[in-house]
């Protein structure tokens, strides 16, 4: 379901009192391939509640350049909505999920792997209450980058 963070907050809180597992994990989801689907499987079998927060064109271009996102964000919010492990889905135009994370207070914060090293945005708050920052490995040779170029040398 694509849901406003405002309304997400408080069925988050409706879940917490039924004591379920919250994962959480964010990106562009552009062009969605089978690399995102076994991510977003092996998440929710870690958890009772999957919440995906998507990045909206604007932050898409600021991060992948302007020609992507080639799906629209209204696209990329329901074609991951009808996704089985997929729970909730929300929208955020910030550069980093940060306020999402602050606003639902996942129990577990995933990413991918390629996060090894790097500073995980909003892994010192998860921390702090006691939540879980998991680096998932990804599907090998299966990303957006990677089949957009082997599409441009077709």
């Amino acid at each position: 379901m694509v849901i406003p963070l405002n309304r997400l907050v408080q069925v988050v809180q409706k879940l917490r009192q039924q004591r379920k597992r919250i994962a959480f994990t964010n990106g562009c989801f552009d062009i969605l391939h089978i690399g995102h689907l076994d991510y977003l499987e092996r998440i929710k079998q870690k958890s009772d509640i999957l919440i995906v927060a998507v990045n909206s064109d604007a932050s898409v271009r600021k991060i992948k350049g302007p020609s992507r996102p080639v799906v629209p964000q209204r696209e990329r919010l329901r074609l991951l909505a009808a996704l089985k492990p997929v729970d909730y889905v929300v929208l955020f135009s910030e550069p980093t999920p940060l306020r999402v994370i602050r606003a639902i207070r996942p129990n577990l914060l995933a990413k991918g792997a390629d996060w090894k090293g790097k500073v995980v945005v909003g892994q010192k708050e998860v921390e702090s209450y006691g939540g879980q920052v998991i680096l998932m490995p990804y599907l090998k040779n299966h990303s957006t980058t990677g089949l957009l170029a082997r599409l441009k040398a077709l």
